[in-house]
């Protein structure tokens, strides 16, 4: 099981920096189930910046399952410019990319890396809705 997450990590950090050289970033939608992306969103509102960063500011505490990588449900990488400073008892490192977890049965919650590239999961207080709105994204369709 751990193997399976750890492979599934490093695909998706994989994916994640093919568009680092790139001038004009991606978000991507993956579904989990189908394990693939199913929708890419050039990273140009401000909005979803602004979103990203009252989630991140709102982290109330570590995702504690055994498991953090749900069978089902959506992940949206979100990669920041400019990066963020994040200073709390859970996580004190530079931002440059968000990904959100969206469980089909569980409240979201975020994925982060460290500058060592060590996965980090923390749960917020926040609405995603609007974001998902902005990202012309309905998880229930």
């Amino acid at each position: 099981m751990i193997k399976k997450v750890l492979v599934f990590l490093f695909i998706f950090q994989l994916l994640s920096t093919s568009g680092i050289a790139q001038t004009n970033q991606q978000i991507q939608i993956l579904d989990i189930d189908q394990d693939k992306v199913i929708k890419t969103v050039q990273l140009t509102n401000a909005d979803v910046q602004q979103e990203v960063e009252k989630f991140l500011k709102g982290i109330t505490g570590v995702y504690a399952k055994y498991n953090p990588i749900p069978s089902n449900g959506y992940m949206v990488r979100i990669p920041l410019e400019p990066t963020i400073m994040i200073r709390n008892k859970w996580f004190d490192d530079l931002v440059d990319e968000v990904t959100i977890i969206l469980p089909s049965q569980e409240d979201p919650y975020l994925m982060l890396f460290n500058d060592e590239n060590q996965p980090f999961f923390l749960t917020f207080e926040g609405n995603t809705e609007k974001l998902l709105e902005i990202l012309d994204f309905n998880p229930e369709q």
